[in-house]
């Protein structure tokens, strides 16, 4: 049962990527010469989402409700959060606040779930990264566009 509960935790917060498309607004916008292609983004964030729900059910199995779980719900929360923002609402500015909040959960939860299950936050290293690259990604996209207005 906790398995299918973290899948579809997972899938909601996958799902707000699918509702949320950058679109053409997204496709308009001037990006960094090092922004990823675009088939780049959902086979990475299908492998997190995996090691994301993996993480959090070996947590759950290990300590139950916890400090390390908090951290996981408050980076689900941020991390179902930025897609809304960035792309729907078109907020490049609260995008980046929401992923730098994204940020510091995920490394919260990286801390938190160390002396529960090494593993679970290992799994937690490459996602650490990617939200790294997204964030630096949402900034130059954001200094660039400034024209836009919020």
């Amino acid at each position: 049962m906790a398995l299918l509960i973290f899948i579809l935790l997972v899938g909601a917060a996958a799902s707000t990527g699918a509702i949320f498309k950058p679109g053409a607004w997204y496709a308009g916008l001037r990006k960094p010469g090092w922004t990823p292609p675009n088939i780049v983004f959902p086979i990475v964030w299908t492998l997190l989402y995996i090691m994301i729900a993996w993480a959090g059910l070996r947590v759950w199995r290990e300590a139950g409700p916890g400090l390390a779980l908090a951290f996981w719900g408050a980076q689900w929360v941020f991390n179902s959060a930025w897609s809304w923002l960035f792309f729907g609402r078109r907020r490049m500015d609260l995008g980046l606040i929401d992923i730098c909040l994204l940020w510091f959960s995920t490394a919260g939860f990286i801390l938190a779930a160390w002396p529960v299950d090494r593993l679970a936050s290992l799994l937690f290293l490459p996602y650490l990264l990617w939200v790294s690259i997204a964030a630096l990604l949402n900034l130059s996209v954001w200094r660039l566009n400034a024209d836009q207005g919020e």
